[in-house]
Parts: C-alpha cells; structure tokens; sequence
C-alpha cells in the first residue's frame, strides 16, 4: 500500500476515539515513578516470563499460537491473558493503580490509553522505528499512531504503539438473507437501497458505530481538511456534506430497509449487531475490519459472506472514502521487568510472516505494506482491503460531547423524532460546547 501524506505538516491532535473511561487521578500517581535500570547478572531466555494483556478475543487464537511458537524459537515465554473487550481497561486500570502493569499490553482508542501514556506506562517507540522497524508497517498507520507535540490529550510527543492490524469500516453482506451477490453488489448509495429492498433484506447499524458511518458517508461530500476542520469547530456540523450523509439516513429509514426501524443502542449494541450478523439473522451492516474477526471466533462454520466498501453517492463531490484507524496492536511497559525482551517479542510479532499469521488465523487486515499490496486476503475481507487504498487520515476526531450527539440524534431520526436540521443544530451545539 502506497500513500501519499497529505496534511503531514499539520499537528495530531487525537487518534480516533470511542469513548473515553473516566480513570482516577490514582492511575497517573501510580506511573509516576521513573524506571528502573537493570542491574545484576544478565539472565537467560528460559528465565524470562513475559505476560501480554490482550483486549481482542478475535486475535487471541493468533496471538497464543505465535507466543507459543516464540517460546520454542527463544525460550522466552510469553503468557497471554485476555480478560475480554470488557473487563480489558478496567483491569487495566486496576494493575496500573496496583503498580502490577502486564510487561505488554494491548492499544486501545487514544482518549482511553493516554492517562497510561501520561503516566509513563508506555515505551516511546520512534527512535526504534526510526532505525529501520518502520518497513514493517505502511506510512499511514505509523502516522495515525503518532502524537504530535502539543496535543490535546497532553501526552508526550512519540510513538507509544505498533500495530499489525488496519482498520477500516464498510458493510458485511449476507447474499442468502439479503439477495445481494458479490457480482452484482451495489456501488452507490441509491443501489445500495434498492438492492435491499429488491431483495427483501435489512440493514442494521449500531448506534455506536453511526459517528463513524456519517464520517463516512460525508467523504462523498467532503474533503478529509474539510472533515477534520468541522472536528476542530473551524466549520460547521450544518454544511451540505454533513446534512447530506444524515439524509441519507433519513431515505434509508423511509425505504423500510432499516431493521426494527431503529438504531440498536445499549453498551453492547455493536457486539450484538455482530452476532445478529454472523448468527445469520441479519441480512446486512455496518462494522469495522475486525468484524471479521469476531465473525470468526462467534460462528467459525459460517463463511458465506462478504464485505463491500462505502458506497458513492449520485451527486458526490468527492470519492467516498472509509475512517481508517491503526487497529490491533501493542504497548510496551517501559518499567517492567524485561522492557529489551518484551521490545523484541513486539518486534517478532510485527514481522511480516507473523503478521501473515494474524490474517490467516484471525482474518485481521495487516497493516504491512507487502502483505496488503498482494492482494492475498479473504473473500470476507476484500471490501475493507479496498478501503486502505484511500482511506481518511485525520488529524482529530469527535469530542465526546459531539459524538455522544451524532449517537442520539442519528437514533431519533431513524425513529422520526427529529429533522435534519435540528439534528444538526443540536451536534453543532455540542461542538460549540467542547469548544
């Protein structure tokens, strides 16, 4: 995958974010120390125990056969400990205020990691990527994973992350339920309901993914400078592009194509659009790459699907294009006890051949530039692997206050509790809020 780094001059100001834990001012007092150096003999690699806290079941398989097999290669063991999407930041917040950090852990959303970064529970990894590790991801992740001096999260310039993963967002299809075949699948946003329509299916979203859905809807309309400049409170949530997308919210709704004529909300609403899905009970959504995933750990006979991308619209301005945010991935705890170990078991795992195993055991997007510009990836995937060749590269992202509006004002449209217009001036409002 080749990028070209537009808006590389500008400063990150936040990755993409789902929603931020409240964590206590007892997590930063616990980091507050600085490291500590390693004194005494060297040990060997069979004395070295690792213990990686992995937040993604859809990886685990993976990620327990590749710590396996690293034991066998080095002698190091590596314990995998995944207590579930979750119970994943608060027993991570609970270690940290423990001072008991796991040697590894799993990246999460920007706003929920970065008291852990601001405590110093986190390796600056640029010097390293700097010398050479950087070929094993594509220019873009590596960006997207970057805080930018001066952000808004407060936490120290560098590169605190690494990931094997991509994500990108688009639409998992069902032909037996839906009567949308792959040959024929829809390419704009008027196909795509005439499709269910003529075929009888129905279409879910979770409330919690319609931030990202409308983000990506507008990029018909929008330019990514465009996008993040209404993130920053620069322009208006009442511009066309942004009434456009929740529009066309509205014609789904009016075509009787949305399923129980709502938006599924609750703190699981998205795992449960998931399990409608691959439980075959729903005909078509929205999801992420690591839907695949999941897909997999949740109904691993079920393969009679595949992934389409962000459909354009007929008066579209701009090439529709996905949210993409570094996806699966590690941080390393600088204050552990084998920080250099723990570092070249990072290093393995981003390698290209394990990598390779992600994608063939998890069915995860890799983010190397080799493997995704091969083409070599599932049916079940092709869709989301598209949306890598231009997907957004944002320099901010939603306030809380703005995306917790988009979730209720999306819902009570699809309800018929309000217009577009008031919808707008209502996300606006928050914006102004946050400003």
């Amino acid at each position: 995958m080749t990028h070209t780094r537009t808006n590389a001059t500008r400063h990150r100001h936040v990755a993409l974010a789902f929603g931020a834990l409240p964590l206590v001012a007892a997590l930063a007092l616990a980091g507050c120390s600085p490291a500590a150096e390693t004194t005494g003999p060297a040990e060997s690699a069979e004395d070295i125990e690792l213990t990686f806290m992995n937040q993604s079941r859809g990886q685990e398989a993976a990620l327990t056969q590749l710590a396996e097999q690293y034991e066998k290669e080095t002698g190091v063991a590596v314990t995998i400990d995944s207590p579930g999407p979750a119970d994943y930041l608060p027993k991570l917040q609970a270690r940290a205020q423990s001072n008991s950090m796991p040697d590894i852990y799993s990246s999460f959303a920007a706003t929920d990691m970065a008291p852990f970064y601001r405590a110093g529970w986190a390796m600056d990894l640029t010097e390293e990527l700097d010398g050479g590790w950087a070929d094993d991801f594509s220019p873009t992740v590596l960006e997207l994973s970057k805080f930018e001096k001066d952000n808004n999260l407060d936490v120290p310039e560098g590169i605190y992350t690494v990931h094997w993963e991509t994500q990108t967002y688009g639409f998992l299809v069902n032909p037996a339920l839906s009567g949308i075949t792959q040959d024929a699948a829809p390419k704009t946003t008027d196909d795509f309901i005439d499709a269910l329509t003529a075929g009888d299916g129905e279409f879910s979203v979770a409330a919690s993914l319609s931030p990202q859905l409308i983000q990506a809807l507008a990029s018909n309309w929008l330019t990514d400078d465009e996008i993040v400049a209404t993130f920053n409170g620069e322009e208006s949530w009442e511009s066309d592009g942004w009434r456009n997308a929740f529009e066309y919210l509205v014609e789904l709704k009016d075509a009787g194509v949305i399923a129980n004529d709502s938006l599924l909300g609750g703190q699981d609403d998205n795992p449960n659009v998931e399990t409608s899905f691959f439980t075959q009970s729903m005909g078509v959504i929205f999801d992420a790459s690591p839907g695949v995933s999941v897909g997999l750990r949740t109904n691993p006979e079920f393969e009679d699907y595949f992934s389409i991308g962000i459909p354009e619209a007929d008066d579209a301005t701009e090439t529709p294009r996905s949210p993409g945010i570094p996806g699966k991935g590690a941080v390393i705890n600088p204050k552990g006890e084998h920080p250099e170990a723990a570092l070249d078991f990072v290093k393995w795992l981003t390698k290209p051949e394990q990598q390779a195993v992600f994608a063939e055991v998890g069915r995860i997007l890799p983010s190397n530039p080799e493997l995704l510009a091969g083409g070599d990836v599932p049916v079940q995937l092709a869709g989301f692997a598209q949306g890598v060749e231009n997907m957004q590269v944002m320099s901010a992202t939603f306030t809380t206050d703005v995306k917790t509006a988009i979730v209720a004002e999306a819902q009570r449209l699809v309800l018929g509790e309000t217009t577009v217009d008031d919808a707008l001036a209502a996300i606006q409002a928050a914006q102004d809020r946050s400003s």
